[in-house]
Order: structure tokens, then C-alpha cells, then sequence
């Protein structure tokens, strides 16, 4: 089945710089994942061009990855995510709720398919039998329930105060091999992501990227060193008093 083709995106001059008399605004949980295709000598992972015309980052080089929604609260899933990320994402965090590890994970795995059309999980169990409104439906037509085990986390970062968006991005890495289906139509010159490719560490670091996303192939590149191995440290980036922090978790 098919996505229809969406709507024309918005042309917006809105700056992401900073802004000395903007709000402090909080920070929202948002989620990224970085598909890891380890099948070849290199390492290569998968970046999207988001479209010129978004008001955020537009035409940078990203992984796939956007805010939390409360349907991720509701969505069947297969498998929990190790304790080591659980125990990660619950450092450093208020109000923590028992289901924040799961919800992030699962607005990784369903932003990864907004944007790229790719399914993360496993068919081995069926369609899920129910699934929240929205874009989750696309997972019931496809037979494939989300698989948090296939998810590991590799970073976090928050959005430096004054900025006219903030977000706490928890940042996860799967293998190429936990997609399990694709469908095609949902990358194009309308759409939030204009191209999407498999690219190596060293020509990644060459495109227009954000500066996270620099700083977090290189934690990429030193996890699958040690073969991505659980208990190894978070980084966790942010800014305190105007000065750029790098904590480990």
C-alpha cells in the first residue's frame, strides 16, 4: 500500500540561531535512530537531506528522528530494551516515568519510518493485533511488530537554552538487518527527507551537518570499535552557563 503523496511543505524564515531575548522554553523528549550497516569492511549508516524548505535545520544532513507522541504510549512491541540503556535514560532525568525508555524507543522506530519508509522490528509474531491511530497503522498493514531489543542507546543530547526549539534527544543505534519491510513513496522533494543513503563515517563527516550530529558519529564510530558493546559510556551533551558540556551516563 501506497503513502499518498504529502502536502507541499511550508517556506519559513524562522532562524535556529541563537537568540539572546528568546524564552527559556523546555526542553522535548524527542528520539533519533541510527541505522548501522556493518556488512561491508566500513561501517556506513544510513542520512537523510532534510528538505531546504523546513524552518528547522533545513537542508542539513540528519539522521532519521523528531519528537515524542503520546501514540507511542500505546504501541505493541516485541521485546524490552537492555537494562544498560534503560539505566542510561533514567540518569539525569525528573519526573521520570517507568515508561520513558519505551515510549523514546518507539518514536526512534516510528519517526525512522515516517521519514524513510523503513520498518524496524520482526514479522516472527504476526501483525500487532491492535495499534494506535496514525502512522503505527502502517506497521499492522505490514505484519511487523516494532522489537525494542534491536535498539541500543549511544547518546544524548539537549538543545542549548535560547534557540526557538529545544529538545532532549536520546539517540539509538540498530543494525541495517532489524528492517524488516520498506515502502516506497515516503522520501521526495515534498517530503520532510528530499534523499536518503547509505553513506561511510568519513563521507558523512563531509556533508552539511548540525553539530550534534558531528559529535555523535564520532561517539558512532568509537562504539562499533568495541563492537557496540552495552556497558560501555553514554555521552550525554549539553550546556551549562553558556559553556558546552560532554557528561558520560
Amino acid at each position: 500500500m501506497d503513502q499518498a503523496t504529502p502536502p507541499p511543505l511550508p517556506i519559513s524564515a524562522a532562524s535556529e540561531t541563537r537568540s539572546r531575548s528568546a524564552p527559556a522554553l523546555r526542553p522535548r523528549d524527542a528520539a533519533t535512530l541510527i541505522l548501522v550497516d556493518r556488512s561491508r569492511k566500513k561501517l556506513r549508516v544510513l542520512m537523510g537531506r532534510r528538505n531546504t524548505r523546513l524552518a528547522f535545520m533545513g537542508g542539513k544532513f540528519v539522521f532519521p528522528g523528531g519528537r515524542l507522541d503520546l501514540a507511542d504510549r500505546r504501541m505493541p512491541v516485541a521485546g524490552a530494551l537492555c537494562q544498560r540503556s534503560e539505566d542510561a535514560l533514567s540518569t539525569r532525568v525528573t519526573g521520570r516515568s517507568p515508561m520513558l525508555g519505551r515510549c523514546l524507543a518507539l518514536a526512534a522506530i516510528r519517526e525512522t519510518y515516517e521519514e524513510t519508509g523503513l520498518f524496524v522490528g520482526t514479522r516472527d509474531y504476526g501483525p500487532p493485533e491492535t495499534t494506535p491511530e496514525g502512522s503505527w497503522t502502517a506497521f499492522a498493514e505490514e505484519g511487523v511488530l516494532p522489537e525494542l531489543e534491536a535498539l541500543h542507546l549511544v547518546a544524548r543530547a539537549i538543545t542549548p537554552p535560547g534557540r526557538p526549539r529545544r529538545f532532549d534527544t536520546r539517540f539509538f543505534v540498530a543494525d541495517r538487518k532489524a528492517v524488516a519491510a520498506e515502502r516506497a513513496g515516503i522520501v521526495g522533494p515534498d517530503a520532510e527527507l528530499t534523499e536518503i543513503a547509505w553513506v561511510g563515517l568519513d563521507e558523512a563527516r563531509g556533508l552539511d551537518l548540525p553539530r550534534i550530529t558531528r559529535s555523535v558519529l564520532d561517539d558512532l564510530e568509537a562504539a562499533a570499535a568495541i563492537d557496540f558493546k552495552p556497558f560501555r559510556p553514554i555521552p550525554f551533551y549539553f550546556e551549562r552557563y553558556g559553556k558546552g558540556l560532554r557528561e558520560l551516563l
